[in-house]
């Protein structure tokens, strides 16, 4: 195909859905590692790019039918020599991987007698095949329609028993199928290419050879890598599985003030949820050694700037978190691109802004990038070694625990995308949570009201049985008419 221009040519890209390749959130936005990669290099060239995005089974058709500038479905280099491909972006390999419940694998003879299923087109269907050819009785089933992930929910739920699969994406799947595991490596590490067909566009083939080793060397691939893989280590398989039973057992019974919360903030209901998890497990009288308290666990000087009456009220807590978390997002530079800017606001939630912005300038010191979670994740920790906080002003600082926060809530946070449906509120819900939030409004106020008439009838050594005369209606509580309430 001709070298696209900006004037004359649009840059076409082969790629297939999936998680590190490509896939679109509940707006329709796209995403994938090899998405954000192909869109640095056509922002290098200054064009617009064309994505033709194609099932597995019909992959194989379009590499060899050209029509294209790049294949980038997260491939190795072909069979076929006649096919041309890029360095290698990265390294990766097939990995068998099947129900826990069932006996291990422990060597590749023993697959023999088995079905082993993979996706139509992919690397790991070339790898079973030679398998096959080399264990008697292995069988091969390759299926032309949905994910990767779609053959491993059929996994966990012991419809199929064994699958192959690209070691990154295993990581990545642990998330949301927490009852498989990896046995048997399938073959060594192998390149994660572009594939550019038989007559590759002698211009581009420069361009992209010349890209491939740049965003390997300035860190850019690296920072990638992190923003779909980093955070996927973190939890363990027993974590996971504790988490989904609370979404199940738990979460409904405070859904409600979450979507309420995206509604005033338009932070993701399930962001702010995955954030409360980390903090208290959704325990709403959650309190640490520190007097951090709530199903947001909020200090008391937070939530005394934030004018929350009670922290242990689970709708004003959880309001009051996500204007917290938005006072942070907007206290960053606007430079600060998504979806740093969430992680890193996430850190100052944990740290404070202070210690936060201590941070910040450690890593300005460091030659690292403040605006970057990949850099800051790397420089937080440090705030705990004398060695470094005595470069700040604001001191030491738990800064590890930050960035372990921030890296189990990207977890969880993709696990409720993949198990929780987006909040669209129509004009009924609509109404509803607004009627919910004036009421968690009311019952602040009335909270801060009774604390306010208890202070001051402490501080002027009244009686203080007189307090219970005083007490004013809260939204479960109706008045008692016999009794007069002050309506000042």
């Amino acid at each position: 195909m001709p070298f696209p221009t900006p004037a004359q040519h649009e840059l076409v890209v082969l790629i297939r859905p999936g998680l590190l390749t490509y896939a679109t959130d509940d707006n329709g936005n796209p995403s994938g590692l090899e998405y954000d990669l192909t869109q640095a290099f056509a922002q290098e060239l200054g064009v617009d790019v064309k994505y033709l995005v194609v099932e597995p089974e019909e992959l194989e058709d379009y590499l060899v039918g050209g029509r294209y500038h790049l294949a980038a479905a997260w491939l190795s280099p072909s069979a076929d020599e006649t096919m041309q491909a890029t360095p290698a972006i990265t390294l990766t390999r097939d990995v068998l991987v099947q129900n826990e419940a069932s006996l291990p694998l422990s060597e590749l003879a023993q697959l023999s007698g088995k079905t082993v299923h993979a996706m139509a087109g992919s690397r790991q269907a070339e790898t079973l095949s030679r398998l096959a050819r080399e264990i008697s009785g292995l069988n091969v089933v390759t299926v032309g329609q949905g994910t990767s992930l779609d053959l491993l929910e059929k996994l966990g739920e012991r419809e199929i028993d064994y699958v192959a699969i690209d070691e990154s994406f295993e990581e990545i799947a642990n998330q949301y199928v927490p009852n498989m595991r990896t046995t048997l490596p399938l073959n060594e590490k192998q390149p994660v290419v572009w594939q550019l067909g038989r007559h590759p566009n002698p211009e581009l083939r420069i361009k992209l050879d010349a890209f491939i080793e740049r965003v390997r060397r300035d860190g850019t691939l690296a920072r990638l890598e992190d923003r779909y893989l980093g955070h996927v280590r973190r939890l363990r398989q027993a974590d996971v599985v504790r988490f989904l039973g609370e979404v199940e057992t738990t979460l409904p019974r405070f859904r409600k003030f979450f979507e309420a919360a995206q509604a005033l903030t338009g932070i993701d209901w399930r962001l702010l949820a995955a954030v409360s998890y980390h903090e208290s497990h959704w325990d709403p009288n959650a309190t640490s050694y520190t007097n951090v308290r709530g199903i947001m666990m909020l200090t008391e000087d937070t939530a005394d700037h934030l004018q929350v009456g009670n922290r242990l009220d689970a709708g004003e807590s959880i309001l009051a978190g996500a204007r917290y978390i938005n006072m942070l997002k907007e206290l960053l530079p606007e430079e600060v691109e998504e979806p740093d800017r969430t992680w890193l606001a996430l850190a100052a939630y944990n740290i404070g802004p202070g210690h936060f912005n201590g941070a910040r300038m450690l890593a300005k010191q460091l030659k690292a990038d403040p605006n970057s979670w990949y850099d800051m994740k790397r420089v937080l920790p440090k705030l705990a070694q004398p060695k470094y906080f005595s470069m700040v002003r604001t001191g030491r600082a738990r800064g590890g625990e930050a960035v372990i926060l921030v890296e189990n809530i990207r977890s969880y946070y993709d696990i409720l995308l993949r198990n929780a449906p987006p909040f669209a509120p129509t004009p009924s819900t609509a109404a509803s949570l607004t009627r919910l939030v004036l009421e968690i409004e009311e019952r602040r106020k009335a909270y801060v009201k009774r604390e306010t008439i208890a202070k001051t009838i402490s501080a002027t050594d009244k009686d203080k049985a007189d307090v219970a005369a005083l007490r004013l209606p809260t939204i479960e509580q109706e008045p008692d008419p016999a009794r007069p309430v002050d309506k000042d």
